[in-house]
């Protein structure tokens, strides 16, 4: 099994994820979508695709669905180009695990933690990117299990386990 995260998990894909979380920098809107798509391409044919034709099970904290949740439903570029266009390059994964939150409690449990370029956005944008992401779960309800994280992380890890041994029993 291999962890991975996604932006990150290859040496230009970390430095890629910096400038993309650098609350000092000022993105076009379209100019984050390819450095998100960069970084992705880079671990996808660097970590991801190796580990594949090993057999490995790869676990990557996000993928597509986030930059189409982000870069589609929060800042508003077109949904069905966004789709086409991760569909047309990336790999799309056997299980994707939503683990789905209220903004508001979400934006409490940041907690002492300094908040990164993404994580300063308006209440408004995470409404639109948490709605994003319930759009593509109701789309996608083969591949994406929708778990509360609203409860205590033993709760909602306990969730997780069960859609995944179910999911590992049948593969």
């Amino acid at each position: 099994m291999l962890l991975v995260r996604d932006p990150g998990g290859t040496k230009i894909s970390e430095k890629i994820r910096k400038i993309l979380l650098d609350k000092k920098n000022r993105l076009a809107v379209s100019s984050e979508l390819f450095l998100y798509l960069a970084a992705r391409y880079q671990l996808v044919s660097e970590t991801i695709l190796p580990a594949w034709e090993k057999n490995k099970i790869v676990i990557c904290d996000r993928y597509c669905d986030s930059t189409l949740a982000y870069q589609g439903y929060g800042r508003g570029l077109k949904v069905q180009l966004v789709d086409q266009i991760l569909k047309s390059f990336f790999p799309i994964p056997d299980l994707t695990i939503l683990i789905d939150i209220p903004v508001q409690i979400s934006q409490r449990r940041f907690g002492s933690n300094e908040p990164d370029r993404l994580e300063k956005e308006k209440l408004s944008f995470h409404q639109k990117v948490r709605k994003g992401y319930l759009e593509i779960a109701k789309k996608n309800r083969s591949r994406v299990k929708v778990v509360s994280g609203a409860g205590d992380v033993e709760e909602t890890w306990g969730k997780i386990r069960e859609i995944l041994d179910n999911f590992l029993s049948r593969n």
